[in-house]
């Protein structure tokens, strides 16, 4: 009896650990759109800022990844799982962050956040297409509060804004997608390698992505930014990339993909105080309905 309550007590605080890193990996994740968007005031460019914010980034992970090698030897992944880890490192650390970030020079912080807030409903659907798993009743009334509250909110966006709030839309929606799809496909690569050493190399490729896509378009030049450029750059390469990225990462390995993705719900709330609070973006009734159906819609997944 006393080794099967140890084992319990040991189980549930793995489990508390791994929401508790879900949720410190949402908040910081969350104020993101605010670095960016304050970078943005200082004329930098969205693949310039994607650059810097991995120069910043890239010697933590280099450092995380010589680190494992050095404390414990470790077996080198398997070519399919390094061939994995690379291809999702594209997909959910350059590709998504890119249209992300690219969405943001044409929508707000608001409206962006919410919807990548989405990209639970999304994993649900990929599960479904990919592994099969079951669409219940309760999964299709959270896509329908979802999707109402991001439509609500996207019109209210674009009557006042012009066209230009559509192509900002298409381009983080697609960003949530491949969020999506690489939160599915990430689990079963960490559960074989560790949530470290996924992440490490995960970022590390995709450092390297961005590198290639700045020297194709820049001059090594354009580096070259002011202080307060470099401020929001720092700000976010490592309190909005490293951070929640490794507890991201072992959040998933510890609760699975699902209740991670389900723990965010503070972060649209952050997100959208602070960019009333330092963006100046308005906020009304529309945005207060719309942030309650799209919470509302995700909080419904996590329900039994």
């Amino acid at each position: 009896m006393r080794e099967q309550a140890l084992t319990s007590f040991t189980t549930k605080h793995h489990f508390r650990i791994g929401l508790w890193l879900a949720f410190g990996g949402t908040v910081l994740f969350a104020v993101k759109s605010i670095f960016i968007k304050l970078a943005y005031a200082q004329g930098v460019d969205t693949v310039t800022l994607l650059t810097l914010r991995m120069l910043v980034a890239a010697p933590f992970y280099l450092g995380v990844l010589l680190w494992l090698f050095y404390k414990t030897p470790l077996t080198p992944p398997v070519h399919s799982d390094l061939g994995m880890m690379i291809g999702l490192g594209f997909i959910g650390y350059y590709f998504s962050s890119f249209l992300d970030m690219q969405g943001l020079n044409y929508i707000s912080a608001q409206l962006e956040r919410l919807m990548l807030y989405t990209y639970p409903i999304m994993t649900t659907l990929l599960g479904w297409l990919v592994f099969r798993e079951v669409i219940t009743k309760r999964i299709m009334l959270a896509l329908l509060f979802t999707y109402s509250g991001v439509l609500l909110l996207y019109a209210h966006e674009a009557k006042l804004s012009g066209a230009h709030v559509s192509l900002g839309a298409v381009l983080v929606g697609i960003a949530a997608f491949s969020f999506a799809f690489y939160v599915v496909f990430s689990k079963r690569v960490i559960g074989r390698v560790g949530s470290t050493l996924f992440t490490s190399i995960a970022m590390l490729a995709a450092t390297g992505f961005v590198f290639i896509h700045f020297l194709v378009t820049h001059p090594v030049s354009a580096l070259w930014v002011n202080a307060n450029a470099w401020f929001y750059a720092i700000l976010l390469g490592f309190f909005s990339t490293v951070l929640p990225s490794f507890m991201l990462s072992e959040a998933i390995g510890r609760i699975g993909s699902a209740r991670a993705s389900i723990m965010g719900t503070a972060g649209p709330i952050i997100t959208i105080l602070l960019a009333v609070m330092f963006l100046n973006e308005p906020f009304g009734w529309t945005h207060l309905l719309g942030m309650a159906l799209v919470i509302g819609g995700v909080s419904l997944l996590g329900k039994k």
